[in-house]
């Protein structure tokens, strides 16, 4: 039995190694569009934008301005120790869609079915041990009364806090880093204060306008110029496609960004213009009007009849933006960064058309697309399925086969992490399954690309079609191809073992 058995490791391994330029000669395109949700460009006549990460994206430096000053009032406002200003901002620690556990200051990796990803639970900078995390919640799921609310919030009993927007990578690095601090110096503190001091701080850099006077001042320091971002406008203009901006960020910035990435004339382009939005709200509360803007940025008090193109607008909600505009339903497609609070309510309870910008998605392709990962992947997958077909083999000698495998199995998984975050890997997979983010993308957009700029590769009657995965009980002929032989289809026949 124990020369059967490795036999078919050593088969396996060198099938898998013979499928790997194969592979290797069909590989994806980081600048390509993907679809959950069948769509046709032909049937859009509408398109919206978000602001921050859709239309403008920022530079390296941003997020270290944000960590520095949000430091600098916990500090200065908070009073909390001046050592911490000895941590600075590292952009490698975190990936978003994380969950963080307000009461016990746990920074946390959750897939689609609730579970913690063993191995990604972080307190302050530390990995806490997979034993004490079970011990802690009573296995590795988490009970959705304790998950985040909608929105993503720890709100209503609800203990968890999920980060999905890109600006939320200096709140977690921060959050992290103060608990170490306290950890380490042996400080008696309450996770639930400390979550919303930081909380508090990163949002008085957006509300008291520090990080927007910061950026007008060094705009090319911080936004990354893009001209592509003006040759998606000009083309969807050009074939006389309505366009408008609902952003949550205040007009001077917004004006200022987009006369440095697109021209002066960049009003020209949108026939509406929306600021300070407050969304998600702004999709839900029908009591707030609409506000002009004027030249000097001030906000006029007359009655708004019309969304006029080339004026600003500020606040509003999008019952009266939906009655001034006509614009209702499939027609419009909205692009936004942020799953919940950009994407979330339209496809849900407006049936607008949605589309994700998901910036992190052009590096992730990038390394799948490299023989090292294609390599380890491969062979991940093979022994997954080995391990499957083989385990029907009940004698000793088998299990300790079966064991030694299986750690070989666990190595590879780290390996894999480590491929894209040596802290909590893909922003899309746990070991196994999509995650939690990933479930959320799939349910609330329609289509998902790295920017803007992917549009650019299609025309603007194409028809994207989501791929047609297989579920667990079907049997197309296309699949584990990974895998010698049907290792990964439990046959019958299969669970009789050998004599």
């Amino acid at each position: 039995m124990k020369s059967y058995l490795w036999s078919r490791y050593r088969e396996a391994k060198r099938a898998s190694k013979e499928l790997v330029p194969s592979i290797m000669s069909n590989m994806l395109n980081p600048d390509a569009i993907f679809s959950n949700n069948e769509m046709s460009l032909s049937d859009i006549e509408i398109y919206g934008f978000d602001y921050d990460y859709t239309l403008v994206f920022y530079s390296k430096h941003l997020h270290t301005l944000i960590f520095n000053a949000a430091r600098d009032l916990l500090v200065n406002e908070h009073r909390y120790p001046a050592e911490i200003r000895k941590y600075d901002y590292d952009p490698n620690f975190a990936i978003r869609g994380l969950h963080y556990d307000v009461h016990r200051a746990l920074l946390m990796k959750i897939d689609a079915f609730h579970y913690i990803q063993l191995g990604t639970v972080y307190r302050g900078l530390s990995v806490v041990p997979d034993e004490e995390v079970i011990a802690m919640y009573d296995g590795s799921h988490v009970p959705l009364e304790q998950m985040s609310d909608f929105y993503g919030k720890s709100s209503q009993g609800n203990t968890m806090k999920q980060f999905m927007d890109i600006f939320s990578l200096p709140e977690m690095t921060l959050l992290s880093c103060v608990n170490e601090h306290f950890l380490k110096n042996n400080i008696d503190y309450e996770p639930v204060h400390l979550y919303k001091d930081v909380k508090d701080s990163i949002r008085d850099v957006h509300i008291k306008g520090i990080m927007y006077r910061a950026i007008e001042a060094d705009i090319e320091k911080y936004i990354c110029y893009a001209e592509q971002t003006r040759a998606v406008l000009a083309k969807l203009a050009d074939h006389g496609k309505k366009m408008f901006l609902i952003t949550n960020s205040p007009s001077s910035f917004v004006d200022k960004g987009m006369k440095f990435i697109v021209g002066k004339d960049w009003r020209d382009l949108f026939d509406v213009v929306i600021v300070q939005a407050d969304k998600p709200n702004f999709f839900n509360d029908k009591r707030r009007p609409f506000r002009k803007v004027n030249e000097r940025g001030v906000l006029l008090w007359d009655k708004i009849h019309k969304l006029q193109k080339g004026q600003i607008y500020k606040q509003g909600n999008l019952y009266e933006f939906l009655k001034l505009t006509g614009w209702r339903g499939s027609k419009v497609l909205y692009f936004g960064d942020h799953i919940y609070s950009d994407l979330a309510d339209l496809t849900l309870k407006h049936g607008w058309r949605t589309g994700a910008i998901i910036p992190e998605l052009r590096s992730e392709i990038k390394i799948m697309n490299t023989e090292s990962y294609i390599q380890t992947m491969t062979w991940l997958q093979t022994l997954t399925g080995l391990l499957e077909h083989m385990q029907v083999h009940r004698d000793s000698d088998s299990q300790m086969i079966l064991e030694e495998w299986k750690k070989e199995r666990k190595d590879m998984r780290e390996m894999n992490r480590n491929f894209f975050n040596a802290q909590f890997g893909s922003l899309f997979r746990t070991d196994e399954n999509p995650t939690y983010f990933l479930r959320r993308l799939s349910r609330f957009a329609d289509i998902y690309m790295a920017s803007l700029s992917c549009l650019l590769n299609y025309e603007l009657d194409y028809t994207f079609y989501p791929r047609r995965t297989p579920l667990q009980h079907e049997l197309p002929p296309w699949s584990d191809q990974l895998c010698t032989g049907t290792f990964r289809i439990p046959f019958l026949q299969e669970t009789v073992q050998i004599k």
